[in-house]
This record gives C-alpha cells, structure tokens and sequence, in this order.
C-alpha cells in the first residue's frame, strides 16, 4: 500500500515538473497569483516581457507592477475570476518602466485538487503592433473618406458634395460632419447633396439621406439631392420611401437652379 501511494507521490512529481516546464517554454507571458492579487507564479516570457527577474516581483501585487488601466478598477478580470468568473479576455494598456505596451489578456480562475479557486491565471499577448496598425487604417480611412466626400464652394452660400459609391453609416456620419462643418464655415444656405455617382439606394441609404437633410435644416440651411436616376427613382418608389419635403432633381444644373430661387438670385445673359 505504502508502495503504491510513493509511486503515486513519485508520478505526480513528475507531471508537476513538466507542466512546469512547458510553462517556462511557452513563449507567452503567463502570471499566477493569489486571492489577494500578489505573484506566486510568472514563467520565463512573462519576467523578460517586465524586466524583471521571477525573484524580485514574487509576493507583490500583480497591479504594481502593471500598472495598467484596468488595475484596481472594476474592470480588472484577473479580480472577477477570483470573486467567481469563469474566463474572461479584454485588452489592456499597461505602463512598466515608462513603457505603455498594448496587450489582449485572458484570465482563468486557478483551483485546487478540490474545486476550489485559491487564484487566478493569466496569459498575455504583446498587442502594441496590432493597435498601431489598426491606428494607421482609421486614419487612412479618414483620409480616404474626407477625399471621397469633398465640399465644392460652388456659388455664394452654396455649397455641392458630390458622392461616389456606397453609403454606409460610418460614410453617412463622416458626409453629415463634412456638411454642417461647411455650413459653419461658409455660412452656407443652401448644399447641394449629388448622389449621380451612387450605384444603388435602398431604405437605408435613403435614411441616411433624410437624416443628412434634417441635421442641415436644423442649422438653417437648406439640402437639395441632385442626381436622382430613373433607376433610383423606381427604387425610391419601390420600397415606399418618403422623403418628406426634401428637394430632388435629376441633375446637378436643375438643383444649382432651384437653390438660385431659394435665395432669390437672378441670372442675368449678357449679350
């Protein structure tokens, strides 16, 4: 009996020492701590990714040493497994030693032979690159968009933003800045929204365009759609959409004269 037991004692020896193992080589950060949040565990990665040797952050507060935005908030989920939670993964900005590094973390409750949680577990990645890669295409993508959604001063108080492709909500946000930054600037009256290069409306496009057109009015500027095709004339009609007291024309050069007689202009030939 006594034999069995110092084999069994022997076998589990062995598995704790190569699950440690393979815990030093994974080359992700991983921290363990206890209920009180101090270290009891970081592997090689973790100690090289804080500077730190295993020794000198062993017992501190995992929050001291991370300082990070989620630290001793309610957001910390290393806190929320402990208290009860099964898993959870977020990201995070950390600041060690005047670095500010982005990562995405998981968290998982540690639980003894019994069930029960005595800490937690975390693992994390590096994701600084990421986020500034993802920085870099928003501002590509604004740039892109303030390109593709320019406002032509094209009379005095009238101002024409031709639009090209699709409309989506963010494009549909990005045109109703455009228009009422214009109007603030130019003290415009009257802006001439041309949708020729607009392949296709459907009931959401066209609520993006009623919406454009309320926020202009509320400024005290007037909105006139220009470019209205046969073929989205028929698509208008089709879904039953009403865009209520909104000025339409088929043609750029039929809106530029319907906002003349908005503002009372008269064209006068010279011969």
């Amino acid at each position: 009996m006594n034999a069995e037991k110092q084999k069994n004692s022997s076998s589990n020896q062995i598995d704790g020492n190569l699950a440690l193992q393979i815990l030093q080589q994974i080359p992700t950060p991983v921290m363990a701590v206890d209920p009180n949040l101090q270290i009891i565990f970081m592997n090689q990665a973790g100690c090289r990714f804080i500077g730190k040797n295993f020794e000198e952050i062993k017992g501190t507060h995992c929050y001291s040493i991370f300082n990070s935005t989620h630290c001793q908030t309610s957001d910390c989920r290393m806190k929320k497994v402990i208290d009860g939670g099964e898993r959870f993964t977020a990201r995070n900005q950390v600041n060690i030693d005047d670095r500010v590094i982005h990562i995405e973390y998981t968290t998982a409750p540690l639980k003894d032979d019994n069930g029960n949680i005595i800490g937690g577990i975390e693992y994390i990645l590096d994701n600084t690159e990421r986020v500034r890669q993802e920085q870099k295409l928003r501002e590509q993508n604004k740039i892109i968009m303030e390109i593709s959604t320019p406002a032509i001063k094209l009379w005095d108080r009238i101002v024409v933003i031709p639009v090209v492709g699709v409309i989506d909500s963010m494009r549909a946000q990005q045109m109703m800045d455009t228009m009422l930054k214009e109007i603030t600037q130019t003290s415009a009256k009257v802006i001439i929204l041309d949708i020729h290069g607009v392949a296709a409306v459907d009931t959401a496009v066209a609520n993006h365009l009623i919406k454009i057109a309320k926020a202009t009015k509320l400024m005290g500027c007037r909105c006139i759609i220009s470019g209205i095709s046969p073929a989205v004339a028929q698509a208008i009609v089709q879904l039953g959409i009403d865009l209520g007291d909104i000025n339409t024309n088929s043609t750029l050069e039929d809106a530029l004269s319907d906002a003349f007689a908005l503002l009372k202009f008269e064209v006068i030939s010279k011969k």
